[in-house]
């Protein structure tokens, strides 16, 4: 590939990572091109210059070709040095969000109160994009918790040197995949990583997938997945009554939906009475309105070209109860457990107005903390693999968490400062004694 042509797909690059295209079609197209790109932009940066450099000298940069190209070159420093400063604005993003959904002092109720170099970008990291490996990590790999074969397993993330933990707090991750793909192995790495050597105990389930299994299979197995930690989780040193859930784009859907429909029936067929609740919820860039009660075009997009033919295999029109009981921002009640909402303000796939008017409905209803963070220049899946942006999202969540457990296990509400027990209706001590 000559200079000229890599210097412009580099430039087509970074415009798309600037400005995506949204539209039903071409927002597909603009994610997929930028899926890889955008969050290595850094390195694609570094390797820019350093072709331009070679470009530099007399022999090379004459000629109407090499001008085109370096000057091509030069665009696109420009542009991919505006990318990494929207990706390090992300953790003041993140900080300012935590402060205004939890309180300036929120910071008292961690285990040590972060300093710079916490918060500072973990360039090191950049190096290995894609390096998983975490000697604080040991992984308990497919484990069986329903009968569909290995769309019924899930890992265990434990603290490694550990032989015995005992009551640590959980985190339930569930993948993307547009309810049609994935797999628990690829998605939020870097989050499990960096929660469970901090002494959490992490598991990442599969589910079944559309179209062979057609809704409500995926949010039934999550209810599943959520009882099956409550009944065994003890055995591997998690504390049973204290869970969160995560997950990013699908994953995010059914986050927030099993967050707020503890024992719903219609999604747990066969064990209504297990106990399916969650204590918060992370939810990553996820789908808020399936029904298209929003009225937000993407939405109604979504709605009528996929998730009807592909997931649901029923049409709005011959079943709207079917979508608004999977709308999450439709099932929001001041029960709903405490939230951190967090989106990019450049979605392609997932508009970020379904995530601004999910929390503008969480902040009018919930009487638990709501936590917003939007980040600047970030796509849809800008956390699967280590990048400037998703090492201060893991930052921001484990702030969070940190801050939600203690809260909990010390006996307070994240809002009242009273039992929380006392506003759920179930007995517990003061797990801090």
């Amino acid at each position: 590939m000559s200079f000229l042509l890599r210097q412009g797909v580099v430039a087509a690059l970074t415009a798309n990572a600037l400005r995506p295209s949204r539209g039903r079609r071409s927002g597909l197209g603009s994610f997929l091109a930028g899926f890889l790109f955008n969050e290595a932009a850094p390195q694609v940066l570094a390797v820019t210059a350093l072709d331009a450099a070679t470009h530099l000298t007399a022999g090379r940069r004459s000629g109407f070709r090499a001008k085109a190209g370096l000057a091509l070159a030069g665009a696109s420093a420009l542009g991919l040095a505006k990318v990494v400063r929207q990706s390090r604005r992300s953790a003041d993003r993140f900080e300012d969000a935590l402060v205004e959904g939890l309180g300036v002092d929120y910071v008292e109720q961690l285990d040590a109160v972060p300093d710079p170099a916490d918060l500072a970008t973990a360039w090191r990291r950049l190096a290995r994009p894609f390096n998983f490996a975490d000697e604080g990590v040991r992984v308990i790999s497919d484990v069986p918790y329903t009968e569909a074969g290995k769309r019924g397993h899930l890992d265990i993330y434990l603290p490694a040197g550990e032989d015995a933990i005992k009551d640590a707090p959980v985190l339930l991750q569930v993948h993307g995949g547009a309810w049609t793909v994935g797999a628990k192995e690829h998605q939020a790495r870097p989050l499990m990583n960096h929660m469970a050597a901090r002494g959490w105990v992490c598991v990442a389930i599969n589910y079944r997938l559309a179209p062979r299994d057609a809704w409500p299979a995926h949010i039934v197995d999550v209810k599943r997945a959520i009882a099956w930690v409550r009944e065994h989780i003890a055995d591997y040193g998690g504390d049973p009554d204290y869970l969160a859930i995560t997950g990013g784009s699908a994953g995010g859907h059914l986050a927030a939906l099993a967050a707020l429909t503890p024992g719903d029936p219609a999604f747990q067929p066969g064990f209504e009475d297990a106990d399916t609740s969650v204590r918060a919820a992370v939810p990553f860039y996820g789908v808020y309105d399936f029904a298209g009660s929003t009225g937000l075009t993407n939405a109604i997009g979504m709605r009528d070209a996929f998730l009807g033919p592909r997931v649901m295999q029923t049409t709005w029109t011959d079943s709207p109860d079917v979508y608004e009981a999977a709308s999450p921002i439709l099932r929001i009640t001041p029960d709903a457990p405490d939230f951190f909402v967090i989106h990019g303000d450049l979605d392609s796939l997932v508009a970020v107005d379904q995530a601004r008017l999910f929390v503008a409905e969480l902040r009018r209803t919930s009487r638990k903390s709501v936590v917003y963070a939007e980040l600047p220049g970030a796509q849809h899946a800008f956390d699967v693999y280590h990048s400037i942006r998703s090492t201060y999202a893991v930052r921001a969540v484990d702030r969070y968490l940190s801050w939600h457990w203690n809260t909990w296990r010390h006996g307070l509400d994240a809002d009242s400062g009273v039992e929380p027990g006392d506003l759920d209706g179930d007995a517990r001590t003061d797990r801090s004694a």
